[in-house]
């Protein structure tokens, strides 16, 4: 009878340690069991259609144990589909890994699962159905001081960790449950594998091989607290900003170089991008940096642009009723100072089903689907904007991410090698409630942080506003549904880690041994027709 029911157990069990371990809790080093009742089913469970079902348990209960808050929407059917397609997707690796371990030998058979992993989270980063929420190296979110080598291979470095110790840990415990072999002599090998990452980070968290000095910039970051489901209402838009100019006038002083506005802060209907300078709000802005010419506001926006029929057209835009207009809407970031240009930064890291309709270029009858979070339904735009924006007094740059934007490591290590000073986050975590999604949200924040050395100041509409600093430290907050005004000193700083020099190695080099060993998958295959063709 308990034969029967383990595969259901064992799925159960990693499910739960996986969820354990995810953050906000504090049983982070869960993690590194986390994946063992995963690797005993691919032993036990022979039959391919029960053990798809069983590691589906498995990844299904921990995808929905840990972001169950993304269907904490209007639209609940929304976080079903997008824990059951993630799930999906989970187990193409693990799968291929069942596969493999049949013609290889058990060590390179746990090589070729964290290949296959670390490919699938390389995929799930880049193209349009990405959901790299669950990207195992985020697990250390909260604990910078365990992964301050992050400067040298960003998160994947956290999975490569997590999985070889798993792995390790689990090999022992196999040799000696089926040969006996004393787990002493064996257990160096885990150890090994779990202390010396812990060490080097200790080492660069006391010797930190960043410049320490750099241009101190006084930020001040508005969290305004408006409830998103009110926010987009017309009569409420003049006084959510006059509400943020008194909050701004309440701290902002002659040393201050930007103000920080969240997500969708401006414009929340659209706002043309040729004409924003004339906008009514942009002049209140003008009218009151104009006592304070040092510093610029940068904020979010919706923001609208319009096409000529002699242009290229991109498969976002979008016809006004009478078709006689094309034009794309962007989930923007603009900065305003005293002269008479507004910058604009489109977000180009969507959120699919929410922001965009993956491949809407192939299936353009679905571009009315995406769901209305931002107060205008359809896929936003992705044609570039600006790339950085800058304080022409201070000569200080930023790269002004916009909410989900901030989980892309390599995206964001992009920026700051273009120039990057400061990062910004301007979210807008309110949609979903006082959940583990905007807690998680900004705890990823810390990861980009000591990936890029780089302070990190977040304004939230509704989450956590924070400071960051280059170590990865939570300097100041304001908490979840409190208005309030956030003002400090960061440094702007011009090093550049090796993590933003050459990018995420780890996750390549993944990518061109999983080419390999498909390669030599389908290599051993014909050779065994021929052999069998022979006989």
């Amino acid at each position: 009878m308990a034969k029967r029911y383990l595969p259901a157990i064992l799925s159960l069990t990693g499910s739960l340690l996986l969820w354990a371990a995810w953050p906000t809790s504090p049983l982070t080093f869960l993690i590194f069991i986390a994946f063992i009742p995963l690797f005993r089913l691919a032993d036990i469970v022979e039959n391919r259609a029960r053990f798809f079902g069983s590691a589906f348990l498995l990844l299904f209960c921990w995808n929905v144990a840990t972001t169950w808050w993304v269907g904490n929407t209007t639209v609940p059917a929304s976080g079903v589909a997008a824990n059951l397609l993630n799930t999906l997707f989970m187990l193409v690796p693990v799968m291929g890994y069942r596969r493999t371990r049949k013609w290889v030998s058990p060590t390179l058979a746990y090589f070729t699962f964290i290949v296959y992993w670390m490919t699938f989270e390389y995929i799930h980063l880049h193209w349009e159905l990405s959901w790299p929420w669950l990207t195992l190296g985020n697990a250390f979110a909260m604990h910078p001081n365990w992964v301050q080598w992050y400067e040298y291979t960003g998160v994947s470095g956290g999975t490569l960790w997590i999985l070889a110790t798993n792995l390790a840990i689990y090999h022992v415990w196999f040799q000696y449950k089926f040969y006996r072999k004393p787990i002493i002599p064996q257990i160096w090998k885990p150890v090994l594998i779990l202390a010396i990452p812990l060490g080097i980070s200790a080492v660069i968290n006391t010797n930190l091989s960043f410049p320490a000095k750099g241009a101190q910039t006084q930020v001040v970051i508005v969290q305004p607290n408006i409830d998103p489901y009110d926010k987009f209402a017309d009569e409420n838009e003049a006084l959510e900003v006059n509400k943020m100019l008194q909050l701004t006038t309440s701290q902002i002083d002659t040393e201050t170089a930007f103000v920080v506005w969240p997500e969708t802060a401006l414009f929340v209907h659209g706002a043309w991008e040729n004409k924003l300078t004339y906008e009514d709000y942009t002049q209140k802005i003008r009218l009151l940096l104009q006592q304070y010419p040092q510093a610029t506001l940068v904020s979010g926006a919706v923001t609208l642009k319009r096409y000529n029929q002699n242009e290229e057209i991109p498969s976002s835009a979008r016809r006004n009723a009478d078709g006689d207009m094309i034009y794309d809407v962007f989930n923007a970031g603009v900065q305003i100072d005293t002269s008479n240009v507004v910058e604009v930064y489109h977000k180009s890291k969507l959120v699919p089903g929410v922001e965009l309709i993956p491949y809407v270029h192939y299936l353009s009858f679905m571009n009315s689907l995406a769901l209305d979070f931002g107060g205008i339904s359809g896929s936003y735009g992705r044609s570039p904007g600006v790339e950085l924006m800058e304080n022409k007094a201070t000569q200080v740059k930023i790269f002004p991410t916009i909410c989900y934007e901030s989980v892309y490591g390599e995206f964001v290590a992009e920026h700051v090698r273009k120039g990057a000073n400061i990062l910004f986050i301007m979210t807008n975590d309110g949609w979903w409630g006082n959940t583990e999604g905007h807690r998680q949200h900004l705890q990823y924040a810390r990861l980009r942080a000591i990936e890029t050395r780089r302070w990190v100041a977040r304004s939230a509409n509704t989450g956590i506003s924070a400071i960051i600093n280059k170590k990865g430290e939570i300097v100041a907050s304001l908490p979840y549904w409190q208005e309030g005004v956030l003002k400090a000193n960061v440094t702007a700083s011009t090093y550049l880690t090796f993590y933003v020099k050459y990018g995420d190695l780890l996750s390549k080099a993944a990518v061109l041994f999983c080419i390999l060993l498909i390669l030599y998958s389908y290599f051993l295959r014909l050779t065994r027709k021929r052999i069998t063709n022979t006989l």
